[in-house]
């Protein structure tokens, strides 16, 4: 069963693409991204979160909506923005972040693939996301923002993405952010075709960033198929659009954690509670930062602690289960479950979510603003643990892994038609 295959992407013109490329859809609310498109008629923000273009009042969900973003797609194409390619090509995507970069190969990934798990997930979904990125992709015939892939790093796929890199890029810019993003088309046939072969004798994929899109597209293409009576299997609806990366040039970030009160403990008497399991040195927030798995930062009345597993927790921790293992689950099971009676962070609201890419700078702005009691600094979750989850089935804890930088929307479309 192939893997990938290559597609006929639609692209902004050379002259454009830095003008077009915009955040992915789910890292912006739509007062922010209302604030960001202003005034930039090419940013790709119109059709990836095209309920900036509607009235307010109107529900981000309602069917005008995702019309908006059809009407927009289409007016891109009619003016010239976006073109299509000819024939079908592969594509590599660089991205570069202060000292990092990575090379990622931009394909169309088998929906049939996924649906066999040889792309492997780690997360559950959420119907009323999943139902959003159906919606949008149904209503548009087109994947407008690619799913992110890793693959177990290969030297040969390694060399083979170096020999287009080392050819003039499409596009080459750097973003408001201060990230770069360079793009190749796969001009040399007998290289692509070579690349393309080398993915598909993989033995698996995995899904990075994207359930909820990987999973939509699998529903739409559902959806076509109904719809075509000549279905083959081959049309393009049964391919979803992906960057493929290898596993050791992922970036992933810390995603810490806020509570809103100490569940009617007094500080002194939660961090005895914590003493229990944990070894507590008071620190400054130049080395709060945890430097290792099993150590934690904690943010507790203008003070900084650092807490390391003790060998009692340590007892209790099965270093075989990949998921019970992983620090977001000690954290939950020694402290948020026992303590805080905080069961599901996926749903309790005294728990929230930041990014590692904000620092532990925001952490305590939230805590000093009175609003949050306590933050927590976790270590960034490996990506040989995700990838060890996903080969096990398993599901990982809600929001284990934030990754930088973020794939651009706009650079490629994948049309479904």
């Amino acid at each position: 069963m192939k893997l990938i295959r290559p597609f006929r992407g639609l692209r902004p013109t050379r002259e454009l693409a830095a003008k077009v490329a915009s955040h992915p859809y789910d890292v912006l609310n739509r007062e922010e991204a209302f604030e960001l498109a202003k005034g930039k008629p090419f940013s790709f923000l119109h059709i990836n979160k095209p309920e900036i273009d509607v009235e307010s009042s109107v529900d981000v969900h309602d069917q005008s909506v995702y019309d908006k973003g059809k009407e927009n797609l289409d007016r891109f194409i009619s003016e010239g923005t976006l073109v299509q390619d000819g024939e079908d090509k592969l594509y590599v995507y660089k991205q570069v972040m202060g000292d990092h970069e990575q090379y990622g190969l931009v394909a169309a990934a088998s929906v049939e693939a996924y649906e066999n798990d040889l792309i492997k997930k780690h997360e559950f979904t959420r119907p009323e996301k999943e139902d959003d990125r159906v919606d949008h992709m149904d209503a548009l015939g087109a994947q407008v923002g690619p799913v992110f892939l890793t693959y177990k790093a290969n030297e040969s796929i390694d060399e083979m993405i170096a020999q287009v890199t080392a050819t003039t890029p499409e596009y080459d810019f750097v973003a408001e952010d201060g990230t770069g993003h360079v793009f190749w088309v796969i001009e040399d046939l007998a290289l692509a075709a070579s690349i393309e072969t080398a993915f598909n004798e993989l033995e698996c994929l995995y899904v990075a960033d994207g359930h909820h899109r990987s999973a939509a597209a699998s529903r739409v293409r559902h959806l076509h198929q109904k719809r075509n009576d000549s279905h083959s299997g081959e049309e393009p609806y049964n391919y979803f659009l992906t960057v493929l990366f290898p596993h050791n040039q992922m970036q992933i970030l810390d995603y810490n954690r806020v509570v809103k009160d100490l569940n009617g403990s007094e500080p002194k008497a939660f961090l005895e509670k914590i003493s229990q399991d944990f070894n507590i040195e008071e620190v400054e927030l130049a080395t709060a930062k945890p430097k290792t798995a099993r150590q934690f930062g904690l943010y507790l009345e203008g003070k900084w602690y650092s807490l390391s597993v003790n060998e009692k927790l340590q007892s209790r921790i099965d270093d075989t289960d990949p998921v019970s293992s992983l620090d977001v689950s000690i954290l939950q099971d020694a402290v948020f479950s026992p303590m805080l009676d905080i069961h599901d962070q996926r749903t309790d609201k005294r728990v929230d979510f930041i990014g590692g890419i904000r620092g532990l700078e925001e952490l305590e702005k939230r805590v000093d603003s009175g609003q949050w009691a306590a933050a927590f600094a976790l270590f960034a979750t490996s990506i040989e643990s995700l990838m060890a989850i996903a080969d096990a089935n398993e599901v990982m804890p809600p929001k284990s892994t934030w990754f930088e930088p973020k794939l651009k929307s706009g650079l490629v479309v994948h049309i479904l038609d």
